[in-house]
């Protein structure tokens, strides 16, 4: 019995129930074979004939005129004249698109691969579609900056080097006493007193006296005379220092009866 032309008829009745099983459940946008395969010499089962007569692809809606059977590249993918390791052929590999290239249309992106920064095209389109997720954002405008702090006082100029700055004016010595610091000495009609004397100028007392306001006191503490007596000052005393001196007061001895003593209470100074 002749088995090439059932061979056949059972290919294209498998070809025709592939077709059709792939056009269910598109939008319109399948193809379908029309025709049978054209009779040829008999072959062992299995084996694999391409169709030697003329293949018609008919779209299932008009979307522009159907490609030739004879046009480079008309094979569809999984027929039976496909070269294995073109890209569609039943060896499995896959056909790569070249880097940099856009996807077709309408086709979804891959899910393991980033989105393009700046436009949702391929890899360097560089297209923007204005509101899109992927659109960055762009930045927002620098702020004001604060009232700036006040600049700080110019320096007064430092001396040149060499240079002595010049000194301050020249005053007049001017002395001021301290409270005079009162002890008894060995006869009643004498005192020693302390005096610390301090000049507030700049120019130093070169000479200058001392005088002392010494009270007779009677046995009932009544202030019976007052006896003033002159010694000379400390000098010489710089400007801006200070001396302290002791110094014996006395008044006649007549002066001061029994059961009375001297108080001196005032001291004042005159320099040049």
């Amino acid at each position: 019995m002749r088995t090439g032309p059932r061979a056949a008829l059972a290919l294209t009745l498998c070809c025709t129930a592939l077709a059709a099983l792939a056009g269910c459940g598109q939008d319109r946008d399948g193809y379908v074979v029309v025709g049978a395969a054209a009779a040829g010499p008999e072959r062992s089962a299995g084996e694999n004939v391409p169709p030697r007569g003329q293949v018609e692809f008919q779209p299932l809606a008009s979307g522009g005129p159907a490609p030739s059977a004879d046009a480079p590249g008309s094979t569809p993918p999984g027929a039976p004249g496909s070269r294995p390791g073109d890209g569609s052929g039943p060896g499995g590999e896959t056909a790569t698109a070249p880097v940099g290239s856009a996807p077709a249309p309408g086709t979804p992106p891959d899910p393991g691969t980033p989105a393009t920064p700046g436009g949702t095209g391929g890899a360097g389109t560089g297209a923007t579609t204005p509101g899109a997720p992927d659109t960055p954002t762009p930045p927002a405008p620098p702020t004001s900056p604060g009232t700036p702090a006040p600049p700080a006082p110019p320096a007064p100029p430092a001396p040149k080097p060499g240079t002595t700055p010049p000194a301050p004016p020249a005053t007049p010595a001017r002395l001021t006493l301290g409270a005079p610091v009162r002890a008894p000495a060995s006869s009643r009609w004498c005192e020693r007193v302390t005096v610390t004397f301090t000049n507030t100028g700049t120019t130093a007392a070169r000479s200058g006296t001392v005088d002392f306001a010494t009270h007779i006191i009677g046995a009932l503490g009544v202030d019976w005379a007052t006896i003033t007596t002159t010694q000379p000052l400390p000098a010489p005393i710089a400007g801006g220092s200070s001396k302290t001196q002791t110094y014996t007061v006395c008044v006649e001895a007549w002066r001061v009866p029994l059961g009375m003593h001297v108080e001196t209470r005032n001291v004042t100074a005159s320099w040049n």
